[in-house]
């Protein structure tokens, strides 16, 4: 089992989980990857990728932070374009969701807690 601590790189340590870097999907061998409390995913998108589906989460807070590229979030309340690095969406329980990659982007997705 891993230890108390970690480092690596987000991109190359979350090929196995669609993206997911911290959750209760982690496998415990992980180590402080593994946790209940909060999950964080590291999201690369070419220019298309898209989630049409609603997704919804009745338990859940989320943050969306933009690293890079231009990002639109459909929320239920909303549409909110996401250009300028360091945008950010937050939302909590009960809004829905889906997204496209309007150019290529990088996301930061953190929610909390992890729904196990």
């Amino acid at each position: 089992m891993a230890g108390n601590w970690t480092h690596g790189n987000a991109a190359d340590d979350t090929g196995g989980t669609r993206g997911w870097l911290l959750g209760h999907f982690i496998d415990p061998s992980e180590g402080v990857r593994s946790t209940k409390d909060v999950e964080v995913k590291w999201g690369v998108h070419p220019a298309g990728d898209r989630r049409p589906e609603w997704t919804a989460d009745d338990q859940r807070t989320t943050l969306l932070l933009l690293v890079e590229g231009n990002f639109r979030l459909h929320l239920t309340e909303s549409v909110i374009d996401m250009h300028r690095q360091g945008d950010y969406v937050m939302w909590g329980p009960g809004i829905d969701h889906s997204w496209e990659a309007l150019e290529p982007s990088v996301v930061i997705t953190v929610r909390w807690p992890s729904a196990g």
